[in-house]
């Protein structure tokens, strides 16, 4: 029988340090990999001050003007880092709605110059997410009957932040169309918003798509394509969507990188004797959610470090046809 939701669960990261409350947490989180893909995450200790700064600069950064953003701009960047405008990138074949600066832990020292406090606080909310995404992760190899540190081997040394501005639009439309994180583990999303601001969706076993409000003090959190892969199918990474709407909107989205090397043959052996003896079975999905684009898995790509360069590149032709013209043609027409 599949087993839906119509909304996205919560699991209090307090309350899993209390040994007689752990187990009940466990199991809530349990449920949620195998049935939801998608959670928010509360009392999970990253600082306030963190992440009020990076709030407020957001508001700063998105006001410079175009000459100041594209001083950094993502298409002179063949590690697709840096700034990008509205209706420069596409998703399910739309372009999307939306401008973002892209950063990571593995950066040339390229900055915004006319904004130079923006360093230290992206630097700060790096620092912190990293963090909280590590001991997360233990959490969730222990909701899966797995030794906590299980899933570290399989982490990079560079994880990704966007910080995604969505104009407001009378007419509503795609702020990003509906996909599965292809970026890696897992996403912390903090919805930088007043809590009325709505956009984010996800995408339902039955065919429905569920709002995903804004909830102060929260992260929203959900599996990545290459977890999926990883667990062999039985943890989904769930589809999901942002529309535009009467309001702007704002969004810092943290990608848990996962390793470069990794192949498919250790991606999905590793751990496969493990669910199979347990008991787990394949995730339920719906037939929509199955037709989402998986490079790393269906793909021809041999290590999971060629399949994000076929996201980036499908997802921005522009720097393909700069940077990596011999490989195009077999990114873009691969299928």
């Amino acid at each position: 029988m599949t087993v839906d939701f119509t909304s996205i669960p919560i699991i209090d990261l307090g309350e899993a340090e209390d040994p007689a409350i752990r187990p009940r947490v466990l199991e809530e989180l349990r449920h949620v990999l195998l049935n939801v893909g998608f959670l928010y995450v509360r009392n999970h200790r990253v600082s306030k001050k963190v992440i009020q700064d990076l709030v407020t600069a957001l508001a700063v950064l998105f006001r410079l003007n175009e000459q100041e953003k594209d001083e950094v701009a993502l298409c002179n960047s063949p590690h697709f880092l840096g700034y990008s405008g509205t209706g420069s990138e596409t998703t399910a074949g739309r372009t999307d709605g939306r401008e973002q600066f892209e950063f990571a832990t593995e950066l040339r020292d390229d900055w915004v110059e006319a904004y130079p406090p923006l360093r230290p606080i992206v630097n700060a909310y790096i620092a912190s997410l990293t963090q909280l995404s590590q001991d997360f992760l233990n959490l969730v190899a222990e909701a899966l009957s797995l030794p906590p540190r299980t899933f570290h081997p399989f982490l990079s040394d560079q994880h990704r932040l966007k910080l995604v501005h969505y104009p407001a639009s009378d007419e509503g439309g795609q702020g990003v169309g509906p996909h599965k994180d292809s970026s890696g583990w897992w996403t912390f999303l903090l919805q930088a918003s007043l809590p009325h601001v709505k956009g984010l969706q996800v995408f339902t076993k039955n065919g429905d798509w569920v709002d995903v409000p804004n909830i102060p003090g929260t992260f929203v959190v959900n599996i990545g394509q290459g977890f999926e892969v990883v667990t062999n199918g039985v943890c989904k990474a769930t589809t999901h969507r942002v529309l535009s709407g009467s309001e702007e909107r704002f969004s810092v989205p943290f990608f848990q990188g996962l390793r470069r090397s990794l192949t498919k043959t250790e991606a999905t052996g590793r751990l496969k004797e493990h669910f199979e003896q347990r008991g787990f079975r394949v995730a339920d999905e719906s037939d929509e959610g199955r037709q989402i684009d998986g490079a790393f898995l269906r793909g021809k790509c041999a290590t999971w470090g060629d399949s994000q360069l076929r996201t980036k590149i499908q997802s921005h032709p522009d720097v393909g046809s700069k940077f990596y013209g011999d490989y195009l043609d077999r990114y873009v027409n691969d299928e």
